[in-house]
């Protein structure tokens, strides 16, 4: 089965009527889309109360992919953490998991490690790590370094991935040097695999002085040819996977949204139990 959504679901305007207030617009999402990814849960821990309203107001067949707390990741450099462990870090963050587990609505935690993320002994340890402690919870890896698909580490960097349990987090991205990572179309866990679309901006891939870079990244806008490209690739990691998650992460100019449709309509997929659509009569 493959199942198609975006990132986050508060700024994808043209799913929603107009004066839509952000507290309804997940109900709204997922009449549209059957899966998410939950971004806040990166910039924080959250309230397991966040998770319960947003498990309550979904389909029964709606799923969320969780993405991982930035501390447990590395992303906080001289940032302050909360949190006084690494021990407690994670045990929060698998609490705050729990609404989305008793729902059967977690898909899976993504783990999104920075570009400076390379591909060295104590980061392999770290990736061990991270494994254990997260236990039986479904978890996908993504890296953002180049350096663990060089030539010389491909081949071992899917064989440990394959080796530990972690599902590949497959990503379309610029091809910017050190900071990126090549598209990767392998399947390591059979029973999922993620796929991240973040668009091709060149340009603005690399732009970390740049006080609008994080917007500047993610503007673009995938056109038929490259979604057609994707068709061919979803579909044979479906031979080898038995669920394909796709999110769309293209949404600085608003884009996400409609290339999620149009893909889904290239696939010529029609999910059932969605939510009731909002009529937008007034």
């Amino acid at each position: 089965m493959i199942y198609i959504g975006v990132t986050g679901w508060g700024d994808h305007d043209s799913l929603y009527p107009a004066q839509m207030k952000a507290k309804d617009k997940l109900a709204e999402y997922s009449s549209h889309f059957p899966v998410v990814e939950v971004d806040a849960s990166f910039y924080a821990v959250q309230p397991i109360r966040n998770a319960e309203k947003w498990v309550r107001e979904t389909p029964e067949n709606f799923r969320f992919v969780v993405k991982a707390y930035q501390g447990m990741t590395g992303h906080q450099r001289g940032e302050e953490n909360p949190f006084e462990t690494k021990a407690e870090m994670f045990q929060a963050f698998k609490e705050s998991l729990q609404p989305y587990q008793e729902a059967n609505k977690l898909a899976m935690v993504l783990f999104q490690f920075p570009p400076w993320f390379d591909c060295r002994k104590e980061n392999v340890d770290y990736l061990r790590y991270c494994k254990k402690v997260m236990g039986d919870i479904p978890v996908a890896l993504e890296f953002r370094n180049q350096s663990w698909f060089i030539r010389a580490y491909r081949e071992n960097t899917l064989n440990f991935m394959q080796q530990e349990g972690w599902i590949h987090a497959i990503a379309d991205e610029p091809q910017a040097g050190n900071g990126s990572i090549p598209i990767v179309p392998i399947v390591t866990d059979p029973q999922m695999t993620l796929v991240r679309m973040h668009g091709r901006n060149l340009h603005g891939w690399n732009k970390p002085n740049d006080a609008n870079w994080r917007e500047v990244r993610y503007l673009y806008k995938y056109n038929q040819e490259e979604l057609l490209e994707w068709k061919k690739r979803v579909l044979q990691l479906q031979t080898a996977s038995k669920e394909i998650i796709v999110l769309f992460n293209n949404n600085s100019g608003g884009d996400a949204a409609g290339n999620a449709k149009e893909f889904q309509q290239m696939l010529d997929i029609d999910y059932e139990g969605l939510a009731p659509r909002q009529m937008n009569l007034f």
